[in-house]
């Protein structure tokens, strides 16, 4: 038996597909330890593993994680993906805001991918998070406008790639991972959503050394995790409120109130979107109905 290292890629039924560095996938169970310690490896984790006599191998051992998301089931993610639509189905940028919160609370970088422009132009959606410092493109998976560009952001990490349901995320993965042939689904006429397509995390070659991983839609991606947050900490992951900061008249200002606030003032220049920091104020009136 020999040792060797690796990335679990999925992991389906109790059975774990592990990529060795430099060599192919080997299909893993967790040795029993784990299982009796309630250490369940997830797709992303590093891992330790010895080759079985069969073939198979067996995970001894998890590597420490960098983060964890329990809603969907991954480890160690870098950044986030968060692709949104200008078209049927259009994205709502409150959805959108909630998602890019959850992303500073990890630590994680943000691409903001607005698909299908070839149905229709979003430039007024981009402008949006542009104004951020967010990587924002705008990108059709029908035509590979702006594919390349975001192969290029997405290069040498590990993302998460989140969207509701519709959006086209299974046939943007497609494109950005040529060869993992993702189900996809069509929008219904009637509601304008998506059917989920996605029913388990699995990471995907992107290239330039770079993974994706297929997660389910943007309602399950742990919300609650938001909703804990104090409104003296959410403001702090709107990071276009950060310059303005000390400029407010009144110390631990909430941006809430109209008087000596900078923020507010950087709303009403427009240097900051108007609509993120409404989405703000109703975050705000979220975690305080908590």
């Amino acid at each position: 038996m020999s040792c060797f290292e690796g990335l679990i890629l999925k992991g389906v039924g109790g059975f774990y597909t592990v990529l060795p560095d430099g060599r192919g996938p080997v299909v893993c169970r967790p040795r029993g330890r784990l299982r009796l310690e309630g250490v369940k490896p997830l797709p992303g984790d590093r891992v330790s593993c010895t080759h079985l006599s069969d073939g198979t191998g067996r995970i001894d051992e998890i590597h420490p994680r960098k983060n964890v998301f329990t809603r969907p089931p991954v480890a160690n993610m870098e950044t986030l993906i968060l692709v949104a639509s200008a078209a049927n189905p259009k994205s709502d940028p409150f959805m959108i805001d909630r998602m890019t919160v959850l992303a500073e609370l990890h630590g994680l970088q943000v691409i903001i991918c607005i698909n299908k422009i070839d149905l229709q132009p979003a430039a007024a959606l981009a402008d949006i998070y542009r104004k951020t410092g967010y990587v924002t493109l705008c990108v059709s998976a029908e035509t590979g406008e702006g594919i390349p560009e975001l192969r290029a952001a997405a290069a040498g990490q590990v993302a998460a790639v989140i969207g509701h349901s519709g959006v086209g995320k299974s046939s943007l993965l497609n494109c950005l991972c040529p060869g993992s042939a993702l189900e996809t689904g069509e929008v219904s006429r009637r509601g304008g959503r998506g059917r989920h397509t996605t029913r388990h995390v699995e990471l995907v070659p992107m290239g330039d050394h770079a993974w994706a991983a297929d997660t389910p839609g943007f309602s399950s991606f742990e919300p609650e995790r938001v909703e804990a947050l104090s409104p003296e900490s959410l403001k702090s992951y709107f990071r276009e409120f950060i310059p303005y900061e000390d400029r407010c008249r009144f110390t631990g200002c909430l941006h809430l109130g109209i008087t000596g606030c900078a923020v507010r003032e950087a709303v009403a220049r427009g240097d900051i979107a108007e609509s993120r920091f409404e989405n703000y104020k109703r975050l705000v009136e979220n975690v305080r109905n908590v």
